[in-house]
């Protein structure tokens, strides 16, 4: 495999192109479990008929473990939007769309989106009483079994030359409550510093699946608890705000 063409680092993993294929690498150590899991990820939502790249194979490279995907040409959306400001509320439009074209097809096989939340709460530095509340809102919420990407966002939506959109990184899909993946998707804006586009993102999200803003806004706190597990300090303390600023009946 050619190794010297990266489109993409991250602290875990390295992803390169060679020719049609691409190839995450991740870093020695790397957890084989989740390496497995995302890959089967892949393969499961493959089988939905969504349009994400295809699961070539699961290997090791130098004693590394690496996931190699189809290659798809293309642009972000989070470029798009970069590259062409003007149309920004465009962007944001279609990459609801796609969310909710994402959120209408059902997985039976993968995990359920409580379950890998309530064990992601039990791991927070969060107090008893704190993380109580969280498990008895999160036990009392809607059971759906959608599927959820679980870190939706502009990066990870490739638009083509002739305007076909892939979704990328599969790593954390579940079934579960659309709801959630749209809090989680609110979160990851305003981690980013963009409180405004996560404020119009959530607009049109409750308008183009007719939720209401309230039941997204209940999942807030589970949601933001759940991912202060990984991260770093900066972004547990915005998230660990969100979970402060219930109050909880």
């Amino acid at each position: 495999m050619n190794l010297t063409n990266v489109i993409a680092e991250r602290p875990t993993k390295t992803v390169y192109r060679d020719g049609n294929r691409c190839i995450k690498l991740f870093v020695e150590g790397y957890s084989k479990a989740n390496i497995l899991n995302e890959a089967l990820n892949q393969a499961r939502i493959e089988e939905t008929g969504l349009p994400i790249p295809k699961l070539l194979e699961v290997t090791t490279i130098d004693g590394r473990w690496a996931i190699v995907s189809e290659y798809i040409e293309g642009k972000t959306l989070q470029q798009l939007m970069d590259e062409n400001p003007e149309k920004k509320q465009e962007y944001l439009e279609q990459l609801v769309d796609i969310q909710v074209e994402i959120q209408s097809k059902t997985c039976p096989m993968l995990n359920k989106l409580k379950d890998k939340m309530n064990s992601k709460i039990s791991q927070t530095q969060l107090d008893a009483t704190t993380r109580y509340e969280l498990h008895v809102r999160l036990d009392g919420m809607p059971k759906h079994n959608k599927v959820c990407h679980g870190d939706f966002n502009p990066s990870n939506v490739i638009i083509t030359e002739d305007g076909k959109w892939y979704v990328i990184d599969w790593a954390h899909a579940t079934q579960g409550n659309a709801s959630a993946d749209a809090a989680r998707t609110y979160l990851l804006f305003c981690l980013s510093g963009e409180y405004d586009t996560a404020k119009k993102y959530l607009d049109l999200f409750c308008m183009k699946s007719d939720t209401a803003r309230q039941y997204v806004q209940k999942w807030m706190p589970i949601v933001a608890a759940s991912q202060s597990v990984k991260g770093n300090e900066r972004e547990r303390e915005l998230l660990l705000h969100w979970v402060n600023v219930v109050d909880y009946e």
